[in-house]
């Protein structure tokens, strides 16, 4: 009882890290989306085609978040971006502290739209409010349509759900129907797009949707009316299943290669992830 009064206190300071950063990000008017998905679905790739398409305008910012090296935030510095890498040396998600850190980095006054690409993984980075507005969730068709149903908690707390690679579904026998239908179950009124970053299809759509979130938030940080789609609330809301309990452990500490020091190493001790 006592060891869960601790855990249950870590992870309370953990969220409350989450909402700091999120308070960070808006008074300095800077729009954060959290990218999720399994590795290999199309994160940085996705990441790559906005940046070649989006019209002239928003300044973006990168915080890049990796198990080991960098390879993928040397692909988005080609496009003289500020770009902050996170290894977490073994951990399965970024938390809210590594995130503070590398705000502390960065000249947030120069930038309009932070994108935090997430450790590629389906369970963990899902429990972790790191302060962002949006959580953009990608699902390979080659990774199954079944997984909505074994990862609710990744689909349930997504406010756009990126199906990627759909150029090759003639080789797959993924179900684009079943797996909207499962998440739209999980996450009422989720944006569902259907994408592939190979060919091009259906990028301007997901663009379209980040420009507007992006002015959604500016008309909230002015104070003007605005309206919510069904599903989406400025701030992110982790569901009515985002719990922690005593069984989940991520043990091994961050790093951060542009921060003056190392953060401080992440080991809360929580409940099962929802679908692991």
């Amino acid at each position: 009882m006592h060891d869960f009064s601790v855990n249950k206190r870590l992870w309370d300071q953990t969220d409350e890290l989450g909402l700091a950063n999120r308070r960070r990000l808006e008074e300095a008017r800077i729009y954060c989306i959290n990218v999720m998905s399994a590795p290999g679905a199309g994160k940085t790739t996705l990441l790559e085609r906005t940046l070649e398409r989006i019209a002239p305008g928003p300044r973006f910012g990168v915080i890049e978040g990796d198990i080991q090296g960098r390879a993928d935030a040397d692909r988005l510095e080609r496009f003289g971006i500020p770009v902050r890498q996170i290894n977490t040396n073994g951990a399965c998600h970024l938390d809210p502290r590594q995130v503070a850190a590398a705000l502390d980095t960065m000249d947030l006054g120069s930038i309009d739209l932070l994108v935090i690409e997430n450790v590629g993984n389906l369970v963990c980075p899902a429990e972790f409010d790191l302060g962002e507005a949006d959580r953009v969730m990608l699902l390979s068709v080659t990774e199954g349509h079944d997984k909505p149903a074994k990862y609710p908690l990744m689909f349930r707390t997504a406010d756009v759900l990126i199906l990627n690679k759909i150029d090759l579904l003639p080789h797959t026998d993924f179900d684009l129907a079943e797996a909207s239908r499962v998440a739209r179950v999980l996450r009422e009124g989720i944006e569902i797009l259907e994408v592939s970053c190979r060919t091009g299809e259906g990028l301007d759509g997901w663009i379209a949707w980040l420009e507007h979130r992006l002015a959604h938030a500016k008309e909230h940080w002015d104070g003007m009316p605005h309206d919510h789609a069904p599903g989406q609330s400025h701030n992110h809301d982790h569901g009515p299943d985002h719990s922690h309990g005593p069984s989940h452990r991520h043990d091994p500490g961050p790093s951060h290669d542009a921060s003056p020091g190392r953060a401080p190493n992440h080991r809360p001790t929580g409940g099962p992830a929802s679908g692991a």
